[in-house]
Formats: structure tokens, sequence, C-alpha cells
């Protein structure tokens, strides 16, 4: 191994344990990287641009901006109640509908922090009102997140698919049936928490109150519809639908629910503006960071290190899924994907893994990687809405992630739970 490449992976190490933000460490680490093998300074500014320069991370202002709008429009509030009045009345049906509407929107914000948030500041009071513990609460909004990550669409399954030049239609479409089925896992839980703790039983509400809360939300339901469907009827691109979106969720937010005023819009715009210039920061210097570590061949290296352990493909995806993991919880996802996709895509092809697969894999295991005691940062987004302390979110948390880690297993071994929905579009 050559010193630049020592210098990149020592250096990496020591400035995030020393608390550096990591695009700073990233963009310091281009310099020094470039400035040992003599490269031209100018290639760190051509490299930060290039970062900026792909069509299809346009997406990601528009479905953050999306997202933003959605939530102070009072659509998860909406979702909340369709979900409630349907299964409400079932054992554990508040709980259930927490996971419904975590579920729908997910499918609109395409965030976990993001989805957490939205979800845990609507239900954490409700679900303890009947009978829930507010620890559990706090857990299951913290579960929901990564289904905003799962659940096209995905900004990581976009800047995925333009890292690894991968359909991001393919992609998001990869996402639908193991984030279902992490809902489908999280029901589950649901009733036997309920079952087991004596939770309370609301009445059941009755079609009537069923139709209402369909009426007063159909604009939300539509939501998804609008997005998806306009990409899958090959309406308009990803990039199109986000700012579709957008544009939906402001029309809906301002003249039709009307929760979304005039004098909020600017915050809403700079909330949105402030969060896609750190990805976009992010991306940019990992972009750089990316072009020296593949000068000096490292993605190659450490596959064949991998490799050399052992050559039993189920063996190294165990490896990759404890590795990918642990950096989700201690990394940021654009980041760590950036950083590590040239290794990824290198040892993929080595085992014969589908790109798709692979893609849905990375994406799924940092999602979970934000929900991983104890540095996973959808658990503090939910400890600060709640209050409570992170390891009291944590005791409540892990049937949940043995939900999620079941899911990871899945993805990997079992490929049509990624390729199947795909392959209907080739």
């Amino acid at each position: 191994m050559t010193t630049v490449a020592i210098v990149l992976i020592v250096g990496l190490f020591v400035l995030l344990l020393l608390g550096m933000p990591i695009a700073f460490t990233l963009g310091l680490l281009a310099l020094v990287g470039m400035w040992l093998n003599d490269a031209n300074p100018l290639i760190l500014s051509q490299r930060l641009i290039a970062g900026t320069g792909v069509h299809s991370l346009l997406a990601i202002p528009g479905f953050v901006l999306a997202g933003y709008i959605m939530s102070e429009g009072g659509l998860s509030r909406r979702l909340v109640h369709i979900a409630a009045s349907m299964i409400g009345h079932l054992p554990g049906g508040l709980s259930m509908a927490t996971v419904g509407a975590g579920t729908f929107f997910g499918a609109i914000s395409g965030s976990a922090p993001a989805t957490t948030a939205a979800i845990g500041s609507v239900m954490t009071s409700e679900l303890e009102e009947r009978g829930y513990e507010r620890g559990y609460a706090a857990a299951l909004a913290t579960a929901v997140g990564p289904l905003g990550q799962m659940i096209p669409p995905s900004i990581p399954m976009v800047v995925w698919g333009v890292l690894a030049e991968e359909s991001i239609s393919k992609l998001f479409l990869a996402g639908i049936i193991p984030g279902l089925a992490a809902a489908l896992g999280f029901v589950v839980i649901s009733y036997l928490y309920a079952v087991i703790r004596g939770v309370p039983r609301v009445g059941w509400m009755g079609f009537g109150e069923i139709a209402r809360a369909i009426r007063n939300g159909i604009w939300a339901l539509f939501t998804p519809v609008v997005i998806l469907g306009g990409i899958y009827g090959g309406v308009f691109t990803p990039t199109e639908a986000s700012m579709v979106g957008a544009f939906y969720s402001f029309v809906v937010g301002v003249f039709i629910y009307r929760e979304l005023s005039w004098r909020k819009l600017p915050g809403v715009l700079l909330q949105s503006l402030r969060t896609t210039a750190i990805i976009m920061f992010i991306i940019c210097t990992a972009y750089a960071f990316a072009w020296v570590v593949s000068n000096e061949q490292l993605p190659s290296q450490v596959a064949e290190q991998l490799l050399s352990i052992t050559d039993n493909p189920i063996l190294i995806l165990l490896i990759l899924n404890i590795l990918l993991l642990l950096l989700g919880a201690v990394i940021d996802t654009l980041s760590a994907m950036v950083i590590l996709s040239t290794v990824l895509i290198a040892v993929g092809n080595q085992i014969g893994l589908e790109p798709i697969q692979l893609g849905a894999m990375v994406v799924i295991n940092f999602a979970v990687g934000m929900v991983t005691p104890p540095l996973g940062y959808s658990l503090f987004v939910a400890a600060s809405i709640t209050g409570l302390r992170i390891e009291t979110v944590a005791r409540h948390l892990w049937p949940f992630l043995l939900v999620l880690v079941g899911v990871i297993g899945l993805v990997s071994y079992v490929p049509w739970v990624t390729l199947w929905l795909p392959s209907l579009i080739d």
C-alpha cells in the first residue's frame, strides 16, 4: 500500500474521531492526497465542480423541498388519521396506524430523519395517551425512519444511481418489497406489544369516519401516486418528478389544505436550502476524495484483501453487511456511499452480485445504520422530539432492529426481493 493510501486511511479515521465535520475531512484529505502526488491543486476545484455536474442530482433539492412542504402542509397528520380510522380498533391499532403513516410519509419524504421527525412529532403524545409507553412510541418513530429511504422516492437511491451509473427508476423499485416487508414486521410487533402489555383498544369508528378521513386526506394519498405514477408511467424522469412533487405539495398545502401559509413559506424554503446545501457540499468533497482514492487504486486493493479472506460469496456478503451497518451508524450516508462506492462495486462484480441488488443492499444497510444505537442519527431525532434519553429509546428499539436486520438478510441472500419489480420495466 502506498504512502498516500496510508495517509488517506489513517487521516480519515483520525479526523472523524477528532470530530471534524465529514465534508471538511474529505476536502482536506483530497487536498493532501493531491499535494503528496504533486498534482495541480486546481484539480481539487475541478473535482468539486464535477461533483455537482450530474443531472440526476437535481432530484435531491426537489425531493427535499417537497418533503418539507408536505410536513408543514399537514399531510402527515391526515395520513395518520386515515390509518387510525381504518385499523385503530385492532389490538395495537394506533401503533399499526403509525407504521402505515410512516410508510406513506416515507414515500413522500425520501429521508429517514425526516420521516422520524414528522411521525414522531405527530404520534408520540397520541400513542402515550392511548396506553403505550413513551419509550415505545419514540422507538416506533425511530424504526419507521428507514422506510423513508427504502420506499421510493429515496434520496440515497438517487445518489447511488449516479455513483454506480445505474437506473434510478429500477433502484426505486428495488426498495419497495423490502420496505413493505419491514412495515409488515412492525405491524406484527405492534400487535404483540398491545396484546402482551394489555394496551386498551379504541372503538370502531365506523365507515362514515373512514370516508371522512379519506375525503380530508385524499390529496395527501395522491402525492406518491403523482410522483411514482409519473415516473413509471413514462411521463417524467425522477428529476422532473421531484420538481412536480414540490409543486404539487405547494399547491395542496397552500390552496387546498391552507395549513402552509405564505408567512411560513420562507422558513420552509430556508430549511430545504440549508439541507440541500449540506448534502451537496458533502457530495462535492466526497467526489474529490473519491478521485484521489481511485488514483491510488485503493478500491481494487481493498477488494483483493476482502476476497483473500474467503471466496465464499455468502461469507463475503455477511462481512459487507456488518461493515456497512457499522459505518452507517457513524458516518453520513451520502459520504459513506461516495467513499465506498468504487470498492463495493468492485467486490460486487467479483462475487457476481447484480448491480441493482447491490445498490438496494447498500442503501438499506445505511438506512438501518441511522437507527442503530448508540450513534444512529434518527435515534437522536426521536430522543430530542420526545425528551427521552438515548438509552431509553434504544431499550425499546431492539424488536424493530431485529426486523430490519432480517430485511437486510432477505435483500442480500434472496435476489428476487430486489430484482423482481425492476425486471418488469426491462
